[in-house]
């Protein structure tokens, strides 16, 4: 899964996104802070593959974009939106292929504009990334080769604050961005990579600011990194990457103050949390373990509830297993147990 998985709708309830065997499903609150239901397919009966891109406009609604199988041996990208979480979404919708025609190129990445256009983002066979993006007036615009070489893991897709869209990709040489100059535009690559080497597929990128969007990802050394895109300006290590994997990272407000929140499955198996105040991070993070050993592909996430509380997710594939914990109603970034969602 790529994306903000666990989202909160409108009306203050939450949401979950999973790829369980041939289907995406969600799960959702029947009322804010209340049981979850049972999981529940979204986009209509075709099958897809297990893969997953997820983005919440400021519109709320969620966008959904995996891939399908379609011919023998080949593929297809589709994208569905989710209104409500506690509705039904809308079927697949068939983007195609990047390069016509083929088997899948990669895992996509989508995110959402301030006018609420989906723009999806996907490595294509020449080993750059392709974009498609919707239209002011409804549909889709053409697929556009991005261009770049190289590019292995996921890719990290962002909206800035100011509405403008910017992606990343990892290479061996460096990390590649693509960035919109103004709203609709083709987002346009780099003239040089940031000569940087990070892991694949632990890029994640936050808006953490008017002016900025923050990358954060994990370099070969193991340490996790921080670049706010400034051309002259080197990666600020943060600390030490708990775990393999990729971040998680929301802003959200503690103890008064605009924080930037991490959540990573830890070494030890456990879901390992660090907090500083947003774009300062020469004030330092330390990680802090919590709950019980997970499997090695769990999968973590980020959200505030509708009472504005941090609240923090796990997921199993192929075991349904959703364990989630609030933050308590106390200083500092104190967490209640984990419990199993349960199903009403």
């Amino acid at each position: 899964m790529n994306g903000d998985w666990l989202i909160r709708a409108r009306d203050g309830r939450l949401a979950v996104y999973a790829c369980e065997s041939d289907a995406v499903v969600c799960r959702t609150q029947r009322r804010p802070g209340e049981p979850w239901t049972a999981p529940r397919p979204v986009g209509g009966d075709q099958r897809v593959h297990p893969v997953l891109a997820v983005a919440q406009g400021i519109d709320t609604y969620a966008h959904l974009v995996s891939w399908r199988p379609t011919v023998s041996g080949e593929s297809g990208l589709v994208h569905s939106t989710h209104f409500q979480p506690h509705l039904t979404a809308l079927d697949w919708n068939p983007l195609g292929h990047p390069n016509k025609k083929g088997q899948s190129t990669g895992a996509p990445a989508v995110t959402v504009d301030a006018q609420g256009r989906a723009h999806v983002f996907v490595p294509n066979r020449g080993g750059g990334v392709s974009m498609r993006g919707q239209k002011e007036k409804g549909g889709w615009g053409p697929w556009r080769d991005l261009k770049g070489h190289g590019v292995r893991g996921e890719l990290a897709a962002v909206t800035g604050e100011s509405g403008l869209v910017t992606a990343y990709a990892a290479t061996p040489d460096g990390i590649l961005r693509w960035r919109q100059a103004s709203p609709g535009a083709i987002p346009a690559l780099d003239e040089a990579p940031l000569p940087v080497k990070a892991r694949p597929g632990t890029l994640r990128a936050l808006a953490t600011s008017a002016e900025h969007t923050t990358l954060f990802f994990t370099d070969e050394d193991g340490e996790l990194r921080a670049w706010r895109g400034d051309a002259d300006a080197e990666p600020v290590r943060l600390l030490t990457a708990a775990g393999p994997g990729p971040v998680s990272a929301m802003r959200c407000e503690l103890d008064g103050h605009d924080c930037t929140l991490l959540a990573q499955r830890a070494e030890s198996g456990r879901v390992a949390f660090a907090a500083y105040p947003t774009e300062l991070e020469s004030a330092g993070a330390w990680w802090a373990e919590s709950g019980p050993a997970l499997p090695v592909d769990a999968r973590v996430a980020l959200a505030t509830d509708g009472s504005g509380r941090v609240v923090a997710a796990t997921f199993v594939p192929g075991t349904g297993a959703l364990r989630l914990t609030h933050r308590k109603d106390e200083p500092g970034l104190a967490l209640k147990a984990w419990e199993q969602a349960a199903s009403a």
